[in-house]
């Protein structure tokens, strides 16, 4: 008996596409690109940085006919469809706007910006122009989470008392890198902690109450971070972030009637275990494609490249006010452990 919901996951063939354009040719950036074109029918038709040398070399590596010096130039491109952006935290706001203003619909790297102000300007800006933009929370689009969010909506679990979720790497000291440099977004919390913080919003909703405590690295970043969230339903989430130690990196949601435990790492494609009260049998559920870890992030774009053909400005998955929300939250965290806002 197959107890769990059909994936209504965007199928990674045969639908609408988007001629993507991508600034900032980083890891981030051809982990995307790799699995765009390996695992679906979207194609990046151009490539831009602030280096002719490094946007020509990425294009050369992935095929990309296109390859800019500029982020100018290339969101001037009438070739592209839409911008992914994927530069540091600290650049999104001001590389998404950029790309808005020229008239692109925009996919922005988690967090979509360093704080809730910023990510409205953008939503705002979107909102404005008439033009798609969301925030690449790629966890949202893979064919688990879709199963997992209608089994809740379906009542499988019952009433939603506790979830918990972490997700902690260590991170090689360098005060100038990206994950401790304060002026480049760094801190547990925007790199990783965002998905944890991310995945209790999805199962729980805004929480009505948020406590807060973590540590201080040198260079005046949060090394790591542990949240507990209280909600008007009376559930909690209980969840973690560090980049001074690696943590499982599990999410588990518990009911009234089942819990649900997602394999490690919970961000990409994997399955799930559920646990019925009363029973000695669990139900199992595994993704059945051949995609591991950031193969995942092609769902993202599939879903993106439906959403535009449909007419959409934004998500219904993952709206703009829920990346603001998530934001929120990161904001408040960071406030209780002492860090500028």
């Amino acid at each position: 008996m197959n107890y769990f919901p059909a994936s209504t996951a965007t199928p990674l063939r045969g639908g609408p596409t988007l001629r993507w354009g991508v600034l900032a040719p980083g890891r981030i950036a051809a982990d995307f690109v790799q699995t765009l074109h390996a695992n679906s029918d979207q194609r990046m038709h151009a490539v831009g940085s602030r280096s002719l040398d490094r946007s020509t070399a990425f294009a050369a590596r992935f095929g990309i006919e296109r390859a800019y010096d500029s982020y100018e130039r290339l969101v001037a491109d009438p070739g592209v469809d839409i911008v992914y952006v994927a530069a540091p935290h600290s650049e999104h706001r001001v590389l998404a706007l950029l790309a808005i203003a020229a008239g692109k619909h925009v996919l922005i790297e988690k967090p979509i910006a360093l704080t809730a102000s910023e990510a409205r300007e953008i939503a705002d800006a979107a909102r404005a122009a008439g033009v798609f933009a969301m925030e690449a929370m790629w966890a949202r689009f893979l064919p688990q989470t879709t199963v997992i969010t209608a089994l809740l909506a379906d009542g499988m679990l019952g009433d939603i008392g506790l979830v918990a979720a972490d997700y902690g790497s260590i991170f090689d000291f360098d005060a100038t890198s990206r994950a401790f440099d304060p002026a480049l977004g760094g801190g547990a919390l925007l790199d990783l902690g965002v998905y944890p913080i991310w995945f209790a919003h999805c199962v729980l909703g805004r929480p009505s109450r948020i406590v807060a405590s973590g540590s201080i690295t040198s260079t005046g970043v949060d090394g790591q971070a542990a949240l507990l969230f209280s909600t008007a339903s009376g559930a909690e989430a209980q969840l973690s972030t560090s980049m001074i130690v690696s943590t499982p990196v599990r999410a588990t949601v518990s009911g009234s009637l089942a819990s649900l435990d997602i394999d490690a790492p919970f961000v990409a494609p994997g399955g799930f275990t559920v646990y019925r009260d009363g029973t000695d049998e669990p139900l199992r559920w595994d993704d059945p494609t051949e995609l591991r870890w950031r193969d995942g992030l092609v769902w993202q774009a599939t879903a993106v490249a439906q959403h535009v053909a449909d007419g959409l400005t934004e998500s219904p998955l993952h709206p703009l006010d829920t990346s603001v929300a998530v934001l929120e939250t990161i904001d408040e965290a960071r406030r209780q452990l002492g860090l500028p806002a």
